[in-house]
């Protein structure tokens, strides 16, 4: 699959899901922590199958591990 139609296939799903969460619940595991952000009112970080986080999403956001670990920023000493 191309790259534009994975970004395109990708945003009619963020598009499903916003319309969908209204009414029901969803269960989301993404990669991509744009829409994650975007979509989720609570979310759950696993690393290596492990929980290292849960809460909202400026929580997540300002997590130091979830930061490390998926954000790629440096933890200062």
């Amino acid at each position: 699959m191309s790259s534009a139609r994975w970004r395109s296939d990708s945003r009619s799903r963020r598009g499903l899901i916003e319309k969908i969460r209204a009414q029901v619940t969803v269960l989301l595991v993404e990669h991509d922590m744009d829409a994650v952000f975007r979509l989720a009112d609570r979310i759950s970080v696993l690393v290596s199958g492990r929980l290292i986080a849960t809460g909202a999403p400026q929580a997540i956001r300002a997590d130091p591990a979830v930061r490390k670990a998926y954000l790629g920023e440096e933890l200062a000493a």
